[in-house]
């Protein structure tokens, strides 16, 4: 097994959660990962970026070059565009389909969206609302991980079991908010 994934999004989204999630399930497998610093403002409202690389064998460096990413799990879409020049050309962007504007210029949604449908492999779901509608406003990005488990390659129950972990020190409520929160993003993208 290898998969190489790019994470990004806006600062106070959850990228460093599915991290953290993904790397969990990855050790529990006994798989080597490897994470690259994170990259932009890690404040609320900057960009964050980071590289994931997860494989059965020894990683010698923690970069994805361009051109070999085989995921992009982005919690704003202009982010998914941002990194495409490291997406391979089987590679997959799953995505929030809402804007996250917190630059002037940000570009036109429909601009955004025509350079997505360019792709081959994109699943695009409104997190926000799914989690809003579901009483679980807080679990955006794991809903949007749950939309991503196919792509990643770790079986659902064993991700599930991360999340469990994960959360665990925050209490049942959490654990399960976050737990129904996968299985959202699971259902979701299989619509």
């Amino acid at each position: 097994m290898k998969v190489d994934i790019i994470l990004c999004g806006v600062g106070g989204q959850g990228i460093l959660s599915i991290a953290t999630i993904i790397g969990e399930a990855a050790m529990n497998e006994n798989l080597y990962i490897k994470q690259a610093e994170v990259h932009g403002m890690s404040q609320r409202g900057g960009d964050v970026q980071s590289n994931l690389r997860i494989s059965s064998d020894p990683i010698a460096s923690d970069l994805i070059p361009k051109g070999g990413a085989d995921v992009i799990i982005s919690m704003e879409p202009m982010e998914a565009l941002r990194y495409l020049p490291y997406l391979s050309p089987e590679g997959w962007v799953i995505t929030s389909s809402v804007p996250f504007v917190n630059i002037p210029n940000y570009p036109d949604q429909k601009d955004v969206n025509d350079a997505l449908s360019t792709l081959s492999h994109v699943v695009s779901i409104d997190i926000e609302r799914l989690s809003k509608d579901n009483g679980i406003p807080r679990s955006s990005n794991v809903i949007l991980l749950g939309a991503a488990q196919h792509a990643i390659g770790i079986d659902y129950d064993k991700l599930e079991a991360a999340v469990r972990r994960v959360f665990a020190r925050k209490g049942t409520e959490i654990v399960e908010a976050n737990v129904k929160a996968l299985a959202i993003g699971r259902d979701a993208r299989r619509q």
